[in-house]
């Protein structure tokens, strides 16, 4: 791809189906687009984006920390409506609630999502980084799979995919092969597909953006998440993202998905925990 048709931070499809219209103070409108639904509901990533994009307005600070949502109810493509609240505001930290509504075929708000967050400035933290953590090991993206690779489409797949840059490690692709290891693992390269680079903002969409741990668990079908916890450690530097994600528990229905987030500077960007229930057979 030439590099001046690459997309930037601000002019790409990513910004502009997160961007949100103030109606009213702490009152904002939008018009989710049908291009990040898996199956027929919109992505969670992509809503807690939106979300978040609305707080880091309605917020005196730029940046999401932590973010933690409650999905509702499923949220569908068309318009919608966010609330915000300030909670709390500080010298280096403030807090914020939002939630989003769609209507009824009554014309009443449904809510869908509602979260409570964190924003600071990631660029005011210290450089100080003391961790155990190391980046996932996942081959080159040339020796890595995605949707377009694939001779038939990939079970699950979705218009979101049309709309990203994932490339699967082959040892997490077990399922698509009609042979998952039962490991509950999820490594991937991701990026737009538009070349637009990481930033906190989408770094929330990279968390919930992967085909589900539950595949490779031998489970198909949708994977509704519940609650979604995102912490944002710094500002990505420009290039891929390597995303891992695991599970270690699926019982009475739920499972966890823990998923980490590095950046092509090897550092640990974002870290993320969510519930979600699984499918059973026969269930």
């Amino acid at each position: 791809m030439a590099q001046a048709s690459q997309a930037t931070i601000g002019d790409s499809e990513f910004d502009r189906d997160t961007a949100v219209t103030r109606r009213a103070e702490g009152v904002y409108d939008i018009d989710l687009s049908a291009g990040w639904t898996i199956i027929n509901a919109v992505n969670g990533g992509y809503l807690l984006a939106v979300l978040g994009r609305a707080l880091s307005d309605a917020l005196p600070h730029p940046d999401p920390f932590t973010i933690s949502a409650h999905y509702l109810t499923a949220s569908q493509p068309g318009p919608a409506v966010v609330r915000t609240d300030v909670v709390r505001t500080g010298r280096t930290l403030s807090t914020g609630q939002a939630s989003l509504f769609q209507y009824d075929e009554q014309g009443n708000e449904v809510e869908r999502i509602r979260v409570l967050a964190s924003y600071g400035d990631l660029d005011a933290l210290p450089d100080d980084v003391r961790t155990t953590a190391k980046p996932p090991a996942i081959p080159p993206i040339d020796q890595c799979f995605g949707p377009d690779d694939a001779s038939a489409p990939v079970p699950g797949s979705s218009a979101i995919t049309d709309r990203l840059m994932l490339k699967l490690d082959p040892a997490t692709l077990g399922w698509a092969l009609g042979a998952p290891s039962g490991k509950g693992e999820m490594r991937a390269w991701f990026g737009l597909k538009d070349g637009r680079d990481a930033d906190p903002l989408s770094l929330l969409l990279a968390v919930d953006a992967l085909p589900p741990t539950a595949f490779e668990l031998g489970l198909s079908g949708w994977v509704p998440t519940v609650e979604l916890t995102v912490h944002v450690r710094c500002r990505p530097a420009p290039g891929p993202l390597r995303v891992s994600i695991t599970t270690r528990n699926l019982a009475g229905g739920f499972l966890e998905e823990d998923a980490e987030v590095w950046d092509s500077d090897d550092r640990l960007v974002a870290q993320s925990r969510q519930l979600a229930r699984a499918r059973l057979q026969g269930a």
